[in-house]
């Protein structure tokens, strides 16, 4: 394919996304709680389309896609972890929708008195996870862009950043969610017509796996990447999808617990009948060209190389809007932690009403840089997003699962969870064999995490702090950034460790 015909392309439909979000943003009302989380009253539409859209995301397109092209079957497992993870919120949390949280620090925060310790830690992994996300998003559009555009792939890096930042800076989050709804869309018709094309080229499913290793073909490829990896890799997704910041923020903006629920259902099933797609598409490339010197490629190359143009050009489109949709998603939810927990964790105050449209939009320019400058260095898509996980959400998984479900955990255990869940995965991956026997340190994570918590509540005395004064004590503060000038929290205003 002609990469002048595609880089126009790209333009023109970056152009068009960014004049949508200020069309968007013109029917916003400018206050902080519509700009990052559209006034809690997402429809179910809506909310199907952006979590769709943010889920089938740099993972599920250059990750998975690779990870079939290396691994066969295996390339399912990226999506089958992502709808166990989405099936699990839908069950598990869509009902905190009628707490009115504003972030994921606040809820976790709630389940343990509404201990500002924990608060202030978990608002400063989430920001980092945040970044962690966006940078995996920035990596894999710009591989993407590189590839197809014939360009160098740290320029191409810069060029993603700046398409979906530029829309979400306008128009905060329901520009992102209408965006997202919009490229969801394209975004199945694009994956499903390009594996059908896939199959129709090599031959249908005997020329698919003709050229590959049994191993490769067998169930969900465990005989390739083994029983404990396979499960490693799908625990892994999960954990990321029920401890991610924007899926949570996908909760708080519903207009109802049941209709968070329904979308997450209906997401949840339609995700888990989209896992079997990356693998195919993965592992028709290989039947092509087994000799790609990189795995991620594996998707644009089919689309530029195999496809003809007018799919390829829609193929493409649709590869990097999965990277901007889950992009701009993180981007919104690391804004709205950065605005809400840690501006209070540095200054003492929450931010005047007037001032967090604007504050959020040069946050927003901040955090996107920032993860601009962490997708500079890494080249891995599955790497970068599994090891991140581990060592940043599984501690907060942990914490929502026993807060939730658990009356006696306390601070005291949350802060245990967290250390220990980043304790473990730093030293798996610092342990060859570890990381050889697990294939990431989801699983260990977790496990230890969940000892620590429920060990140290136990040996440590119960919160005296209600679920009803911990909810007051948060409701309070937010409405002070939400309705009031510049209020400096005292000691008497504020949660302490308890």
């Amino acid at each position: 394919m002609n990469s002048h015909i595609f880089l126009g392309t790209f333009f023109v439909y970056i152009v068009a996304m960014i004049g949508f979000g200020w069309w968007v943003s013109r029917r916003s009302r400018g206050s902080g709680d519509d700009f990052l989380l559209g006034g809690r009253s997402l429809p179910l539409f809506l909310t199907v389309g952006t979590t769709v859209a943010t889920m089938v995301g740099t993972g599920s397109s250059m990750g998975a896609v690779g990870f079939g092209y290396t691994n066969g079957w295996a390339g399912a497992l990226y999506g089958l972890g992502g709808a166990t993870g989405v099936l699990l919120l839908a069950v598990c949390f869509a009902p905190v929708r009628k707490l009115r949280f504003m972030t994921m620090s606040e809820e976790l925060s709630y389940y343990v008195g509404a201990n500002r310790l924990v608060r202030n830690i978990v608002a400063l992994l989430i920001y980092i996870a945040c970044i962690g996300w966006l940078g995996a998003h920035i990596l894999g559009g710009g591989l993407y862009l590189a590839w197809m555009a014939d360009i160098d792939v740290d320029l191409a890096k810069v060029i993603v950043a700046l398409g979906f930042g530029i829309y979400c800076v306008i128009g905060g989050y329901m520009a992102v969610v209408w965006t997202d709804t919009v490229q969801a869309v394209l975004l199945f018709v694009g994956f499903i017509a390009m594996a059908v094309l896939a199959l129709v080229e090599v031959g249908g499913f005997d020329g698919l796996t003709a050229g590959m290793d049994a191993a490769s073909t067998s169930f969900l490829g465990i005989g390739k990447v083994g029983a404990i990896p396979a499960l490693s890799l799908a625990t892994v997704i999960a954990v990321g999808v029920l401890a991610t910041p924007s899926f949570r923020q996908r909760i708080y903006s519903g207009e109802s617990v049941g209709s968070v629920r329904r979308s997450f259902v209906i997401t949840g099933v339609l995700y888990l009948g989209f896992s079997i797609i990356p693998a195919i598409i993965g592992m028709a490339t290989q039947a092509l060209n087994p000799g790609l010197e990189n795995s991620n490629f594996a998707f644009p190359y089919l689309a530029t190389e195999v496809l003809p143009l007018g799919f390829g050009l829609l193929l493409l489109v649709a590869g990097l809007s999965a990277t901007m949709s889950s992009a701009s998603s993180d981007a919104i939810a690391g804004v709205s932690t950065l605005i809400r927990d840690i501006y209070v964790l540095f200054t003492g105050r929450v931010p005047a009403a007037r001032h967090v449209v604007l504050y959020s939009r040069l946050a927003l320019v901040a955090t996107i840089g920032l993860a601009l400058g962490f997708a500079l260095t890494s080249d891995n898509v599955i790497a970068y997003i599994t090891s991140m996980i581990a060592t940043v959400l599984a501690g907060m998984f942990v914490c929502g699962m026993l807060g939730r479900f658990w009356p006696r955990y306390n601070w005291q255990g949350a802060i245990a969870t967290l250390v220990t869940a980043s304790a473990t995965s730093l030293a798996v991956i610092s342990h060859d064999g570890w990381s050889a026997f697990w294939g990431n340190p989801s699983i260990p994570a977790v496990l230890v995490a969940t000892l620590g918590g429920v060990a140290v509540s136990l040996l440590t005395p119960a919160s005296r702090v209600s679920e009803a004064e911990a909810l007051a004590i948060i409701d309070q503060e937010r409405e002070r950034m939400e309705q009031a000038p510049d209020v400096t929290l005292t000691p008497d205003s504020a949660s302490t460790p308890s």
